[in-house]
């Protein structure tokens, strides 16, 4: 078995759904070495989060930003955590709904995502700031 794992930081990016699926690659050129396995990508943050989803319309990433305002809006006055803006609570929710990490599987040491798949970073701040993530493959 072989294991492998890198951190990451990503540049700073504006509120809404970007594909980072060539930098989790890039920064990870040991999965060539995987046959079979499986990568881990974990972002360490509570205000951000990761999901795949569609990576060739860029009105899918539109949408999905235009429904978690509607599902999660800002200035809601049942909101008790509110010292870091009026964005910062529904940050936090909208990465609790869609989490933390994905798991992708390792096929012929490449990430076997589908045809129209991409990683995004779900970014939910309007300054988030730079955002890390530690990457982990293992496999034989």
């Amino acid at each position: 078995m072989k294991i492998f794992q890198q951190a990451i930081r990503l540049r700073e990016r504006k509120r809404g759904f970007h594909l980072i699926t060539y930098e989790v690659v890039q920064s990870l050129p040991q999965l060539s070495e995987i046959s079979t396995g499986m990568c881990q990508v974990f972002i360490q943050h509570t205000s951000a989060s990761l999901t795949i989803n569609e990576n060739a319309d860029p009105t899918v990433r539109t949408d999905f930003e235009t429904y978690f305002n509607k599902a999660v809006p800002e200035n809601d006055p049942d909101y008790v955590h509110t010292d870091e803006g009026p964005d910062d609570m529904p940050a936090h929710l909208k990465a609790a709904m869609l989490g933390s990490s994905v798991l992708i599987p390792i096929h012929r040491g490449r990430l076997a995502l589908g045809t129209w798949q991409g990683i995004y970073l779900c970014e939910h701040r309007n300054y988030g700031g730079a955002r890390n993530l530690i990457v982990t493959a293992w496999g034989v």
